[in-house]
């Protein structure tokens, strides 16, 4: 069982909506700076990632086994996004009172 899987149980009553809309919602009211600087530590995890696979494959080869992956498990896709969103919501949610 993953860290977030009861949460998913019944995803359209966890938040008052999905994983991604609260996400939405919790950053559109946020501190601009908090959600611009939250955003900022994502992509630069992404850049990271990325740069890390970039000494092991060429760009397209990366985009197709990215697309492969996805395509092939899209229901662990779909779940490691919700977690995800949830995890991003946090952080927001936990810098408001800073």
């Amino acid at each position: 069982m993953s860290k977030y899987e009861a949460l998913f149980e019944d995803e359209e009553n966890i938040f008052g909506g999905t994983p991604e809309s609260k996400y939405h919602d919790i950053a559109n009211q946020a501190n601009d700076e908090i959600v611009k600087d939250e955003f900022d530590k994502i992509v630069q995890k992404f850049a990271i990632m990325e740069a890390m696979l970039k000494k092991h494959y060429d760009e397209d080869e990366l985009d197709r086994m990215i697309a492969s992956y996805g395509f092939e498990n899209m229901s662990e896709v779909e779940n490691m996004k919700k977690g995800l969103y949830i995890e991003f919501t946090g952080n927001i949610v936990m810098r408001l009172d800073s």
